[in-house]
């Protein structure tokens, strides 16, 4: 009697399959690198870069800001917002600790690209209006995973820029963050005319041919009133430019 033979997947099949497991893999060891390998700190000589602040967010907890600026911190960035409709649920605690506390206080909406420009204007206005700020409002734009990854640059940019008018019509200043990618992919080309906030983790010093005026340069920081890590920035400039950069900041940003 003839044996029956068990069906068997076509070859193309089994290719597909292990191709698929391979780019799994890779994606995985790539996100390992990137987040328990490659550096999220570098050291920052506090002499040549006296004027230094944090970034914060909900994710990290309740801040004493007090206890910030007597840990030698003079300004602090604040999420305020993201996308189309969120909005940082500690933002307006931050808010108020850190005026309170005699920092000088900036806010930030997380861009999505894969929202309109108009809308996510309308979200930051709606969660900083009737605020004062010393600092600029910022957009974060970067190409984190998942943030919009089928919207081409050109749609991104143009988003951006309608969010921007928009902001700047309220009275608003606006200035960009992003990471050296980011700055290649976004800003040199098409938003220099805007004050940039860089993520790098090389020493300021390395990086006089990009023209960013605060660099973010740790994920990884220690500040006394924060638990856990937080990011660090400096201003890349001496006490003397810090004033004028915060008195330029007030001639140029009277919200409406």
């Amino acid at each position: 009697m003839r044996r029956r033979q068990v069906p068997t997947r076509p070859d193309y099949i089994k290719w597909l399959l292990l191709i698929g497991a391979a780019a799994l893999v890779v994606v995985m060891l790539a996100y390992v690198g990137w987040r328990y390998i490659l550096p999220h700190s570098v050291d920052v000589d506090r002499f040549r870069f006296p004027v230094a602040g944090i970034d914060v967010s909900k994710h990290n907890g309740n801040i004493d800001f007090e206890q910030v600026r007597d840990d030698d911190y003079q300004f602090v960035f604040i999420k305020a917002s993201e996308g189309k409709t969120y909005r940082d649920e500690a933002f307006e605690r931050n808010y108020q600790g850190a005026r309170e506390a005699g920092l000088k206080v900036g806010a930030y909406h997380f861009f999505r690209k894969n929202r309109e420009g108009k809308d996510q204007a309308d979200n930051f206005l709606g969660a900083v209006r009737g605020k004062a700020f010393d600092l600029p409002l910022v957009i974060d734009l970067e190409d984190d995973w998942g943030n919009g990854v089928t919207v081409d640059r050109k749609t991104a940019v143009q988003r951006v820029l309608d969010m921007i008018n928009i902001l700047t019509d309220e009275g608003y200043m606006v200035m960009i963050y992003t990471n050296l990618d980011g700055y290649n992919k976004y800003y040199k080309d098409l938003l220099a005319d805007h004050d940039l906030w860089l993520c790098s983790f090389t020493s300021p010093d390395l990086l006089p041919h990009l023209p960013h005026c605060i660099q973010q340069f740790s994920h990884e920081g220690t500040v006394a009133g924060v638990e856990g890590a937080v990011d660090l920035n400096v201003y890349r400039g001496s006490k003397k430019e810090w004033k004028q950069f915060l008195e330029r900041i007030q001639s140029e940003q009277k919200p409406l």
